[in-house]
């Protein structure tokens, strides 16, 4: 009786713990999801501003806006402008680029990790399989075990039935 408890003991931990990686899998998929909206509204942000920027550095829009200061030199205050709109520009632009690359990983390891929430949700009974040698390893382990333990009390039945 207590080697039917152990082995429904064993088999309850074995499931729990693919149910529980299947779980922690699809979270992870989600929470992938969640850094992706938030990266996809950060890079519409920087594509508005770059698109600002590129309209403030239209010739007539910097006149216009340097058209209340007064000097002696007005060329150079639009050459100054300009140059503080492109440097700004650039800028936003290598954010922008870097929060592209970010992206494209952020999509494949999204990817994988909804594979990986498939891959657990079609085969349930995947801590059973011997897919990895440390796998196979703990499921012979374990099978040898249980061998041993039954042939233990298979003997130890078989003496006490002799003993009578």
């Amino acid at each position: 009786m207590k080697l039917k408890s152990g082995l429904a003991l064993l088999l309850l931990l074995v499931f729990s713990a693919a149910a529980y990686a299947q779980e922690s899998a699809a979270e992870s998929a989600d929470k992938l999801k969640m850094q992706l909206l938030e990266v996809q509204g950060q890079e519409e942000a920087l594509r508005a501003r770059v698109q600002d920027l590129n309209e403030a550095l239209k010739p007539e829009n910097i006149e216009r806006s340097l058209a209340g200061v007064g000097s002696t030199r007005p060329e150079e205050l639009r050459e100054s402008r300009r140059r503080q709109l492109t440097i700004e520009r650039d800028g936003v632009q290598a954010q922008l680029n870097t929060l592209e690359a970010g992206k494209q990983r952020l999509e494949t390891a999204l990817r994988n990790a909804e594979i990986l929430a498939y891959q657990q949700s079609a085969r349930p009974t995947q801590m059973l399989s011997a897919s990895s040698p440390r796998r196979y390893q703990l499921l012979m382990l374990c099978g040898g075990g249980l061998a041993a333990l039954a042939l233990g009390g298979g003997a130890f039945l078989y003496r006490r039935k002799i003993k009578r």
